[in-house]
């Protein structure tokens, strides 16, 4: 199969640096690389005159090269392209554009195993211009695109319908709940235990140890656990006896983003024998006649409890955190517990489902990458539309 350079194909303008002092408060947007990832950020402007090779036009093809690499299809008014994006223009009579783009974004996947930087990582423009994508003839090239955009519209559904699902929960959770925020007050500590994890790093001259999984801040999410990597630690018995991991316990992190205070799930015997770090508090609930431990989870995350955890925080720049003193003190209310124990059964039904969802999306992530990879190879296959409606 024919295989071509992109720059004897496709010109790839930087866009220009545009300083604080250049912004104004009527002018013309700076598209910056936040602005593509996050459509919802406000914009930058500039009356600054520049080059008209760096005003964007609705449906130019934008290449994010610092930090987040990624490929994205301008569908805003005229705007002015900001350093660390290229805007792509490419020989339309030899490349479909949907083809193109997806051909880029394959690109980027194998350019980022290379990309240089030590922190921020970054892809150049003579790294694009020398990579060879393969460069069949026009029809071809339209039949690999609508095969992949069917794959790409099926995913982007099943990711709408797991947003839509945690946003059912959130507001099934105000609907029962807001009206009892901040009455029947109980400090956490008089409900539940809270521990801190196991410190790393340990030194066990002459101990007995054994190793076994625990959890780390980054399985800890908000409301699930990334359970994609897990990763060992030592320890003596008796602190896997104090740190192990039961069925029911909520885990929380003492750090983050401001935004992410009161981060974490409740742990639901995932993984046998499992233990957790110190970063980690283990909130046991002593009893659950009074509090349901996914109603407690759902709480510490709500705004309500958002709002306990960012004003009792320690703040450094862009980084926030608690003490196990202030989480002791977090004001938990306790709603009737049968209005517990309906949320917590609704919660169970939707997050099966919700499991049957993501199970369907990984399947249909690996069936994309697996026909991109064959569909560069050469091994274009006709695949029949009927295939994605299973």
């Amino acid at each position: 199969m024919k295989l071509v350079r992109i720059g004897n194909i496709a010109q790839f303008i930087n866009g220009a640096p545009f300083k604080p002092e250049d912004w104004c408060e009527n002018g013309m947007k700076i598209i910056r690389i936040q602005n593509l990832t996050d459509p919802g950020k406000p914009y930058n402007k500039t009356k600054r005159k520049v080059d008209k090779k760096y005003i964007v036009t609705k449906g130019d093809v934008l290449v994010s090269w610092s930090a987040t690499i990624d490929v994205f299809t301008w569908e805003d008014e005229d705007a002015l392209l900001n350093q660390h994006i290229f805007k792509v223009i490419f020989d339309k009579s030899k490349v479909d554009k949907s083809y193109f783009i997806i051909a880029l974004k394959e690109t980027i996947n194998e350019l980022t195993k290379f990309a240089h930087g030590a922190t921020m990582k970054h892809v150049v423009k003579g790294d694009f211009d020398n990579h060879k994508i393969p460069l069949p003839p026009i029809p071809v090239q339209l039949h690999i695109a609508n095969l992949l955009s069917k794959a790409e519209n099926m995913i982007s559904q099943r990711k709408q319908s797991i947003a839509l699902l945690d946003e059912f929960l959130k507001s099934t959770y105000y609907e029962l709940f807001a009206k009892y925020e901040g009455k029947k007050i109980q400090r956490l500590e008089s409900i539940a235990s809270i521990t801190s994890g196991l410190t790393k790093g340990k030194k066990y001259e002459g101990k007995t140890t054994r190793f076994l999984p625990y959890m780390r801040v980054a399985n800890v999410q908000d409301g699930f656990l990334n359970l994609q990597e897990i990763k060992e630690i030592e320890a003596t018995e008796d602190e896997i006896n104090r740190f192990n991991l039961r069925f029911g316990d909520l885990l929380l992190t003492e750090g983050g983003d401001p935004d992410k205070l009161g981060r974490g799930t409740t742990w639901k015997n995932q993984i046998q024998d499992c233990i957790f770090q110190n970063h980690i508090f283990r909130v046991r609930i002593n009893g659950i006649e009074k509090i349901n431990p996914v109603f407690l989870s759902y709480q510490t995350g709500s705004i309500y409890g958002k709002k306990y955890f960012l004003k009792s925080a320690k703040q450094t720049t862009g980084i926030a955190s608690i003490n196990s003193t202030q989480l002791k003190k977090f004001p938990a209310f306790i709603p009737p517990f049968e209005l517990q124990t309906q949320f917590a059964q609704i919660v169970e039904k939707t997050e099966a489902l919700k499991a049957q969802y993501q199970s369907s999306l990984q399947e249909l992530e690996n069936l994309y990458g697996s026909l991109s990879q064959r569909a560069f190879r050469g091994e274009f296959l006709y695949v029949e539309s009927e295939n994605f409606n299973n």
